[in-house]
């Protein structure tokens, strides 16, 4: 099969929304982190906390979204001093592994000045507290096939594919059985090595690949 990378066929999203809270010299930051597939979904996260917490002074951001190797990320300072805030964040976001996330950083001016030190620690501990907090689901990249067995292997293959992480989307019974199956991409070789040696090289399911798609498996 064609060879791909392994950041590509699995990688882990954020499931929901997580939120933590530090008080530091009297200024109050809140890290909001959740899921963005798009661009367009980080933007409209970002807005949708700002206007959770219209007062506030600041709301920097960052997400990314990709885990191809040139990612799709972005930043923010929002007025913080440049490089204080967005990209702090962004770096953990980065470091975390995720893919599909995106973090606000809210705070209330305390009337204390932190200096550019002290505003990268409290954006950068506000977020890893809320990654604490945060449920993740992993992204598998699937090839998809086609194939029609008898009954009697149909019977096998019920216990067997599961093994292999193969979902089966659709299971249609005529005179033998058609199934539409989802294989994990890292794992496409060795249920191919299996049919081949169940049917006796009857079923070369690498001839029957239609297309590829990510399942979410949490």
């Amino acid at each position: 099969m064609a060879e791909k990378s392994l950041a590509v066929l699995r990688y882990r999203i954020p499931v929901g929304e997580a939120q933590s809270e530090l008080v530091i010299k009297n200024s109050v930051f809140i890290s909001t982190v959740g899921h963005a597939p798009q661009i367009e979904r980080a933007h409209a996260f970002v807005a949708r906390i700002r206007a959770r917490y219209p007062d506030a002074n600041r709301h920097a951001w960052a997400f990314k979204i990709t885990a191809e190797p040139q990612d799709i990320i972005g930043s923010s300072d929002d007025g913080e001093p440049g490089g204080t805030a967005g990209r702090p964040m962004l770096a953990i976001l980065e470091g975390s592994g995720l893919c599909e996330v995106v973090a606000v950083g809210t705070r209330y001016w305390g009337r204390v000045k932190l200096g550019t030190g002290g505003l990268v620690r409290a954006y950068s501990g506000a977020l890893r507290e809320a990654l604490k907090g945060l449920s993740t689901a992993e992204c598998v990249l699937h090839r998809l096939a086609r194939i029609v067995v008898d009954y009697g292997l149909y019977g096998n293959l019920r216990h067997l594919l599961p093994k292999y992480g193969v979902r089966t989307d659709e299971t249609l019974f005529a005179e033998g059985v058609t199934l539409s199956l989802a294989v994990p991409y890292d794992h496409a070789d060795q249920l191919a090595g299996l049919l081949r040696e169940l049917t006796n090289g009857r079923i070369l399911i690498e001839r029957q690949w239609q297309g590829e798609r990510y399942d979410v498996r949490v």
